[in-house]
């Protein structure tokens, strides 16, 4: 009789217990789809966050005022950080904490990887901001004194260029072959005993009431309040210079054939963006596309 009933006891309790696991089972089953659906959502959501670094002017204005609007119309959010040196956007482009960064030159995108062993990769072209050649203390080309100083960004690209406007307006002569990686070391020629003042690219608008003339970015002109039609001479748009210093949009090399950094490319190359450009910046920012 006890064997019996132990029997019976076990077969109720493994039946319960089987009860119990299909219920588990089934519960887990149930909630499975839940989960998974929280977390693709999750994921799609990321997917559909864009965060950009950039300069304040122009790149920043840009982003804000009118790339987010073109963006949020395709179910984007864009997010952007702003910086105001050179270094800083691409190394956290380069860490993967920011998808794309938008404030910089080819040029200077090539330089960077290269004293850098970074892998950053330029999506394509936006826009051109002409370098303009300031007054400081003096106000005539026509009549710099000897020992001028002029003032010129210190970084190897942006130097270069400033040079290269130098030799362009007849103030010196650089090596044959200098072009793009010049520095003050190439100068052959120098009529005036012009002095290079170097500076960092953000600050040459502050020191140009010190020297007699600067050459600034037009980012960092726009900054100053400084216009383009004030300055003593600019690089032309059309023509090499435009190739050479045109801004890009950067990401990690393996990122461009992202949905969002295509979509991201699209609107920054969008007509609103070009009717923006022409209206705000009269000249001192041109669009390339």
């Amino acid at each position: 009789m006890s064997k019996i009933d132990i029997t019976n006891i076990t077969r109720r309790q493994v039946l319960g217990l089987g009860a119990s696991i299909v219920m588990s089972l089934g519960l887990v089953a149930c909630g499975s789809p839940g989960n998974g659906a929280a977390s693709a959502a999750k994921s799609a959501d990321a997917d559909k966050t864009i965060t950009v670094a950039a300069s304040s002017v122009p790149h920043a204005e840009i982003l804000k005022n009118v790339v987010a609007g073109v963006l949020a119309d395709e179910g984007y959010t864009l997010k952007v950080t702003e910086f105001e040196d050179y270094v800083q956007p691409n190394k956290v482009v380069e860490d993967g904490q920011i998808d794309a960064n938008y404030f910089q030159h080819v040029n200077y995108l090539e330089s960077f990887n290269k004293e850098n062993n970074t892998h950053l990769k330029s999506v394509g072209y936006v826009h051109y901001e002409p370098f303009g050649l300031y007054a400081g203390k003096s106000k005539s080309l026509a009549d710099i004194k000897d020992g001028a100083k002029i003032a010129v960004p210190d970084d190897t690209t942006n130097e270069a260029r400033a040079l290269l406007l130098l030799q362009q307006e007849g103030l010196i002569k650089l090596a044959d072959g200098a072009g793009v990686t010049a520095t003050k070391n190439d100068i052959t020629e120098n009529p005036h005993n012009i002095e290079i003042v170097e500076a960092e690219a953000a600050n040459v608008s502050h020191v140009l009431a010190d020297v007699d003339f600067g050459v600034i970015n037009g980012n960092y002109a726009l900054e100053a309040g400084l216009n383009v039609s004030d300055a003593l001479a600019t690089e032309s748009s059309q023509g090499e210079s435009a190739k050479q210093y045109g801004n890009v949009l950067v990401v990690k090399d393996g990122n461009q054939d992202q949905e969002k950094i295509k979509a991201l490319y699209s609107a920054l190359t969008s007509s609103k963006v070009k009717d923006y450009i022409n209206s705000t910046y009269k000249n001192a920012v041109v669009a390339l596309f």
